[in-house]
């Protein structure tokens, strides 16, 4: 909150974006690192410790909205066609495939009001993920 107690917007969805088009523009391949849980609608086959790698250059997704809450597009996982929504509150990291340059994001696992499918039941304790960068090829 500002000084004012206006809130002031969440400047994540611009660098998204910003560093989303520096790894198109030289070439690289922008994946972004995602804790799921149940706001995140990606397939959970691939979903690993509470986070999943996606891969947001043209030629992996269709339809590829970085919007300022949600972070949605269609892609083919195994060959079949799925639509992925991520709210932007849940992106831990975006970077380049091939140099892992890129920035990654605080996530405050207390303030998640949908509590993942793994930790369900486990603990009344909130879980605070550590993020991590995994290199996919």
């Amino acid at each position: 909150m500002a000084a004012d107690g206006v809130s002031i917007p969440s400047t994540k969805p611009y660098l998204i974006r910003a560093l989303h088009d520096w790894c198109s523009d030289n070439g690289f391949t922008p994946f972004i690192a995602v804790f799921v849980d149940g706001r995140v609608e990606v397939p959970m086959e691939f979903v690993k410790n509470d986070e999943i790698v996606l891969n947001l250059s043209s030629e992996a997704c269709h339809q590829l909205d970085l919007g300022n809450e949600w972070v949605s597009f269609q892609a083919r996982f195994g060959g079949v066609p799925k639509r992925v929504m991520v709210p932007v509150t849940h992106v831990l990291a975006i970077y380049a495939r091939e140099n892992g340059q890129g920035m990654s994001f605080p996530f405050d696992g207390a303030k998640n009001p949908y509590p993942s499918n793994a930790s369900e039941g486990a603990s009344d304790a909130p879980k605070k993920p550590r993020p991590s960068l995994t290199i996919v090829k």
